[in-house]
C-alpha cells in the first residue's frame, strides 16, 4: 500500500488550485538517487551537500506532474521543505541606487526618518490596544447573554424536570458561534487558524509566510476568535493578540494597504523586509502587553523568538509601542467600565493581586515549586505528543474544509456536553457568601445558599475560571472537583488547538495548569496540622499554572516576566523561573515544545539559535548548494528570463560574475542581484539598447522597488518580444557589490552564526581566488539542521 500523506499546510486543507502538491512542493530534490561515496571505514553513506536536494529515509510512492516533474503527494519526512517559504532579504542591498539615496539625505532627513519610526510603533501601539479592547468587550457582552440564557434555562428545568433541553440549548448556542468561526477561517483564510504564534515565530526567525500579515488575515482572526471564545471551547483570546499585533505593524509600516489597493504615500521608505521586520517585531510586542498587561514581558518575548538583529533604539521602540498598546487598553476600558481615567486594568487577562502578606513562600517550599515544574514538563510533554498525533490525523483524514467546520462543531457540542454533564453530576456544593465574586453562580441541585463548585469552572469563560482558582478561598473546591475538571480540560484543549478556529493555547494551558496546582495545595494542606499555613492553594494554583504552560510552549525569560508582570508581584520571580526552568528540562527531555511542533509539522526551514553541537566536522563545502547559476555583469536579456522562468529552480539570489581575463579561466565573483530586483528590471525594460537610443529616459529608482514590494509581478507576467530578448542588460548599478561571502573551509557553527547574526539570506562560497563554488540559503542551513539523531548517526558512518 503507498505510504503518502497529504501536504502539510498550515491549515491541514488542500491546495486551491490544483493537486496535493502542485503549487507549494515539498524540496526533496530530483528523482535520480543521490550518488554514494565510500568511506575509508568501507561503509557507504548519502554524498553530502553538492546538491540541492534531501535524502528521504522513507518510501515515497509519488505520481509525476507531467509539467513540471515533480510529485504531487510525497510521504511526510520532517527533514523535507516545503518551497512555498521564502526567506526574508533582511540584509540591505547596498548597490549604487541605495547609496546614492543615502548621501544625498542629509541629517535633518535621518532625523525625521527617526521619528517617523517612533510615530510608526506608537501607531501601532495604539491600534493593537484598540482591537484588543474590541475584542475584550464583545466576548464579555455575547458570553454574558449565552451565559445567563443558560442559566436561566437551567434554573426553570431545574425543579420542572428537562434539563436536557438546556443540555441542547447550550450544545446549540455553543456550536453556532464554532461553526461561524470555523467557516470564516476553512473557507476564507486558513492561515488564521490557530494562534498565530508558530507563523510569528517564523516570521521574526526570518522566514516568509504566505498571507501572514494581511489585513484580510486580521479581520479574521478578531472576529473568528471571538467566535472561538464565545463559542465555549477549551481555547484563549491572548495569543491571536499577538498575530494580530503583528499584522497591525505591517499594515501601518507600509503606509498603504495592498488588499485595498490603497496607497496613503507616507512611509514609503521603510517598504523593504529590512524596516518591515522590525516594525512585526514591535506588533508582537504590543499583543503580548494588550494580552497580559506585561510591556516588558513583550519586549523579551519579540527578542527570544526573533533574531539576533537588535540595537538599542528598536528595543527602545518596541517598549514604547508596548507601552501605548497597554495604555490605549486600559483607558478604554476604563470608560466602558464608567471609570473614565481608572488605569489598574492591566491587560485582557486580570490575574489579580497577589498579596505578599497572605501568599509568601519559604525556602522548603523551593523543591515543591520545582516538583510541580517537573510534572508541569511531563504533563506539556504528554499534551504536545497528543496534539502531535492528532494534527497527523487532520492532516491526513480531516484536510478538506467542510471537514474541518463539522470537526470544530463537534468539538464544540462535546465540550458543551461534558461541562453539562461535570456540572450535573458534581456533588461539590458550597455556601453562596454575600460577596461572592462568581459570575454565573448555579445551584443546580444545591441547598439553597449555595452553589455548584463544577459550575464555577466550566459555566464561565477560561480567564474568569482562572482568575477563581488564583484568588478564591479556601474551601472553594474539593479535590475530587479538580481532579476531574483537569483531566476533561486536559484532554478537551489537547483536543481544541489545532482546529480550523482562531484560538490560543495560553489560558487553557493557565486554566489547566491552575486546577491541578490548587489540587496540589490542597493535598499539601491535609498532610499535617502546620501544612495549612503555609500551603495556600492560591499560591500553588499560580505555580502549577506557570509549570503547565512553561511545559507546553517551553518558554523561560519571557515567560517569566510575564506572569510577574500579570501577577504585579516580584516575590514570585525566583520561584516562576525556577519552575519554568525544570518545565523546560524535563519537556525536551521527552517532546519538543508545541509551537516547534507545529513549524516542524509545516516544512518551514527554522533556523534555531544555535547550530547542532555536533556539527563542527561539516565545512561550507559540504553543506553548500551547487553548481550555482551565475549571471555576467552584463547579460542577455534573454538569458535572465529563461533563468526566472525555469520551474525546477525557482532560485532567489544570482551571484553576479565579471570575466577578469580573455582566457577560459572562470569568472570572479563581483555581486549579488535578487530575483525580485531582475523582475523589476525587466519590467521597465531596462536594457542597454535602449539607454542608448533614448536620451531622455527617466532613471530607475529606488522608488521604482519599493512601489512593487512585497507582492513583485511573477515573471510569467513580464512580456519580452524576440527582440528585446536579444538586448543587453546591465547589472552593475542594481546588484549588491560587496555579498557576505566565506572560503569553503569555514565551519558549519561560523555560517549558522553568520545566518542568525545578520539575518542573511545568501551566503556565497568562494575558493582562494574568489571564484563562485557554491552557495548556502537558509533551507541548505535547515536541511542539515537533523538534531542530535541525524548528525551523529552521519557522523558515526564516516568515521
Amino acid at each position: 500500500m503507498a505510504n503518502i500523506t497529504k501536504k502539510v499546510s498550515w491549515s491541514s486543507r488542500c491546495d486551491e488550485f490544483g493537486a496535493v502538491g502542485e503549487e507549494t512542493p515539498l524540496l526533496n530534490g530530483s528523482d535520480q538517487a543521490r550518488p554514494l561515496r565510500q568511506m575509508s571505514s568501507g561503509s557507504t553513506v548519502f554524498q553530502i551537500g553538492r546538491l540541492s536536494t534531501v535524502d528521504l529515509e522513507e518510501e515515497i510512492i509519488a505520481e509525476e506532474d507531467s509539467a513540471s516533474g515533480r510529485p504531487k503527494e510525497i510521504a511526510h519526512n520532517e527533514k523535507l521543505l516545503s518551497l512555498k517559504f521564502e526567506s526574508l532579504d533582511y540584509d540591505n542591498i547596498e548597490n549604487q541606487l541605495f547609496l546614492e539615496e543615502e548621501r544625498r539625505m542629509s541629517f535633518l532627513a535621518f532625523r525625521c526618518l527617526e521619528i517617523s519610526r517612533w510615530v510608526i510603533c506608537g501607531l501601532i501601539g495604539f491600534l493593537t490596544g484598540l482591537i484588543a479592547c474590541f475584542i475584550d468587550i464583545v466576548v464579555e457582552q455575547l458570553a454574558g447573554i449565552k451565559y445567563k440564557v443558560i442559566k436561566e434555562n437551567i434554573v426553570r428545568f431545574t425543579e420542572a424536570g428537562g434539563l436536557s433541553i438546556s443540555l441542547i440549548l447550550w450544545a446549540v448556542l455553543n456550536s453556532s458561534f464554532v461553526m461561524l468561526g470555523a467557516i470564516m477561517v476553512a473557507f476564507f483564510e486558513p492561515i488564521a487558524a490557530g494562534s498565530g504564534i508558530p507563523q510569528i515565530k517564523c516570521y521574526l526567525n526570518g522566514v516568509k509566510i504566505p498571507r501572514v500579515v494581511r489585513l484580510k488575515t486580521l479581520v479574521i482572526k478578531v472576529c473568528g476568535v471571538i467566535c472561538s471564545v464565545v463559542g465555549g471551547l477549551a481555547v484563549g483570546k491572548e495569543g491571536p493578540m499577538i498575530h494580530s499585533g503583528a499584522v497591525v505593524a505591517a499594515g501601518v509600516s507600509q503606509g498603504r494597504s495592498t488588499s485595498l489597493k490603497r496607497d496613503f504615500k507616507i512611509f514609503e521608505y521603510f517598504r523593504r523586509d529590512t524596516e518591515k521586520r522590525d516594525f512585526v517585531s514591535a506588533g508582537a510586542a504590543a499583543g503580548v502587553s494588550a494580552a497580559f498587561g506585561a510591556p516588558v514581558g513583550g519586549v523579551l518575548f519579540s527578542l527570544e523568538e526573533g533574531a539576533s538583529f537588535w540595537n538599542q533604539m528598536l528595543t527602545w521602540r518596541i517598549f514604547f509601542a508596548s507601552m501605548i498598546s497597554t495604555f490605549t487598553l486600559n483607558f478604554f476600558l476604563s470608560v466602558y467600565h464608567n471609570k473614565t481615567g481608572d488605569l489598574s486594568n492591566p491587560g485582557l487577562i486580570n490575574f489579580g493581586s497577589f498579596e505578599s502578606e497572605a501568599m509568601g513562600y519559604n525556602l522548603y517550599e523551593i523543591p515543591l515549586f520545582m516538583a510541580m515544574g517537573a510534572l508541569g514538563g511531563l504533563l506539556g510533554a504528554l499534551f504536545n505528543f497528543l496534539n502531535y498525533w492528532l494534527t497527523i490525523f487532520r492532516i491526513r483524514y480531516v484536510h478538506r474544509p467542510c471537514l474541518q467546520v463539522m470537526e470544530a462543531v463537534l468539538v464544540a457540542a462535546v465540550t458543551a456536553a461534558v461541562a453539562f454533564i461535570m456540572i450535573y453530576f458534581s456533588v461539590d456544593c458550597q455556601p453562596l457568601a454575600p460577596d461572592h465574586t462568581e459570575e454565573y453562580p448555579l445551584q443546580l441541585f444545591c441547598a439553597d445558599g449555595e452553589y455548584n463548585s463544577m459550575a464555577t469552572a466550566f459555566f464561565n469563560t477560561p480567564e474568569r475560571s482562572v482568575r477563581s482558582l488564583f484568588h478564591n478561598p479556601r474551601g472553594t473546591y474539593n479535590a475530587l472537583t479538580l481532579g476531574l475538571f483537569t483531566l476533561t480540560y486536559f484532554f478537551l484543549a489537547c483536543w481544541t488547538y489545532g482546529l480550523s478556529v482562531s484560538a490560543g493555547v495560553f489560558i487553557p494551558s493557565l486554566l489547566i495548569g491552575a486546577a491541578w496546582g490548587r489540587l496540589c495545595g490542597i493535598l499539601l494542606a491535609s498532610t499535617t496540622s502546620t501544612a495549612s499555613t503555609w500551603a495556600d492553594p492560591g499560591k500553588y494554583a499560580l505555580i502549577g499554572a506557570a509549570a503547565q504552560l512553561g511545559g507546553i510552549v517551553r518558554m523561560t525569560l519571557s515567560l517569566t516576566v510575564i506572569m510577574m508582570e500579570a501577577t504585579g508581584n516580584v516575590t514570585y520571580g525566583l520561584p516562576i523561573m525556577l519552575v519554568l526552568m525544570t518545565a523546560k528540562i524535563v519537556g525536551d527531555y521527552f517532546q519538543e515544545g508545541l509551537y516547534d511542533i507545529h513549524i516542524k509539522l509545516q516544512s518551514v526551514p527554522f533556523l534555531h539559535w544555535e547550530a547542532p553541537a555536533t556539527s563542527h566536522w561539516l565545512t561550507a563545502r559540504e553543506v553548500m548548494s551547487s553548481p550555482v547559476i551565475c549571471l555576467n555583469r552584463i547579460e542577455k536579456v534573454g538569458t535572465i528570463v529563461d533563468i526566472l522562468s525555469n520551474t525546477s529552480t525557482n532560485h532567489n539570489g544570482f551571484p553576479v560574475v565579471v570575466q577578469v581575463s580573455v582566457d577560459d579561466e572562470p569568472a570572479k565573483l563581483c555581486g549579488l542581484i535578487l530575483r525580485s530586483q531582475l523582475i523589476v528590471l525587466l519590467k521597465h525594460k531596462v536594457f542597454v539598447e535602449l539607454a542608448r537610443s533614448r536620451l531622455t529616459q527617466r532613471k530607475l529608482q529606488l522608488k521604482d522597488f519599493r512601489d512593487a514590494y512585497p507582492r513583485f509581478p511573477p515573471i510569467q507576467s513580464i512580456h519580452v518580444s524576440q527582440d528585446e530578448r536579444e538586448c543587453m542588460m546591465d547589472l552593475t548599478e542594481f546588484m549588491n557589490p560587496t555579498p557576505y561571502t566565506v572560503p569553503l573551509e569555514t565551519s558549519l557553527p561560523r555560517v549558522f552564526k553568520l545566518f542568525r547574526a545578520l539575518g542573511l539570506r545568501h551566503l556565497v562560497v568562494v575558493d582562494d581566488e574568489n571564484r563562485v563554488n557554491g552557495l548556502v540559503t537558509r533551507k541548505d542551513l535547515a536541511r542539515y539542521h537533523l538534531g542530535k539523531h541525524g548528525l551523529e548517526e552521519l557522523h558515526l558512518a564516516q568515521t
